[in-house]
């Protein structure tokens, strides 16, 4: 998905109603009509679990809920790295102050008393959608690398850590691959820095059209660096990866003179995996895949090699 697809992504508003009363959860859903999608949970352990795997933009929540109340939910929304971006909207028939600020305290954005006025109720809500989707757009290009549209370094280490530990946990291997333009400086030096910033775009497209599958991440490292995250993927399914995206450069057929390597663009690749645990660090898996890029280097470019 490129970053021009993600950004289409913010048309698609969700919202997620968390209340008891289906009877509520009626008249919210009436009112909010045609405004995003609406999802709904009858208890906050349901509502947090639905917020964690749908990510909704905008989350209306009831206080008092018999499992649960709407600011303990709250929360543990605000806690979660996963739900801690959704605006939580509280719903309630308390009207005094001391609600409204144990509200704002457990996390939320804003607060609507009942009996509850449609206009109002629409007009806030969609305050908090356009709020919601423009700190998105925001979020994405700080994430981002501006030449390529990759991510970036900052985006890519972050990454790493929450997929190390969530592989650390389930047991499973983690694959990584460092990518690097061969004889890049000379491209440079041969052809000028503007065909230079042409030839990383193009190399940057094609790594990213070949790593679609769910919770793949390829960013720009640095200068003709990149570097893929592969989650679930063994050593023998990273050693195909390399292979297969040293062939989809090669295959771009970009002119190289300058290149000692052939006549067209050629990429080394690196990579490992590793299954995280107490005796594996990430440094050493960012070591692996360092090692291994070099080892394909030395063994004449235009190859993956790999180091476990």
């Amino acid at each position: 998905m490129n970053f021009f697809q993600e950004l289409d992504l913010q048309e698609n508003k969700l919202i997620l109603i968390v209340d008891d009363s289906v009877e509520n959860i009626r008249i919210l859903s009436n009112i909010l009509k045609g405004q995003a999608q609406i999802i709904f949970a009858t208890t906050g352990h349901d509502g947090l679990a639905l917020a964690r795997e749908r990510h909704p933009q905008v989350i209306l929540m009831d206080v008092d809920m018999p499992d649960m109340n709407g600011y303990e939910v709250c929360r543990k929304l605000t806690l979660d790295p996963e739900t801690q971006n959704s605006a939580v909207i509280f719903i309630t028939a308390h009207s005094e102050m001391s609600s409204e600020v144990e509200a704002l305290e457990s996390g939320g954005v804003d607060f609507i008393t009942k009996p509850l006025n449609p206009p109002v109720v629409r007009a806030r809500v969609q305050t908090h959608l356009t709020l919601q989707q423009q700190s998105a757009v925001l979020l994405r290009l700080a994430n981002r690398d501006s030449l390529t549209g990759l991510y970036n370094r900052r985006f890519f280490d972050q990454q790493l850590e929450k997929e190390f530990e969530r592989h650390g946990r389930q047991g499973l291997p983690l694959g990584l691959a460092f990518i690097d333009i061969d004889n890049f400086k000379a491209y440079n030096d041969g052809y000028g820095h503007v065909e230079g910033d042409k030839c990383l775009r193009t190399v940057a497209q094609a790594i990213d059209a070949a790593s679609r599958r769910p919770g793949e991440i390829v960013a720009r490292y640095g200068g003709e660096e990149f570097v893929t995250i592969l989650p679930y993927t063994s050593p023998e399914n990273m050693q195909k990866y390399g292979e297969w995206i040293c062939v989809r450069i090669r295959e771009l057929g970009l002119p190289h003179r300058y290149s000692t390597t052939g006549s067209n663009v050629t990429i080394s690749v690196g990579v490992t995996s590793m299954i995280p645990g107490e005796s594996k660090t990430i440094a050493q898996l960012l070591s692996n895949a360092d090692q291994a890029v070099y080892k394909a280097k030395s063994a004449g470019r235009d190859c993956a090699k790999m180091v476990i």
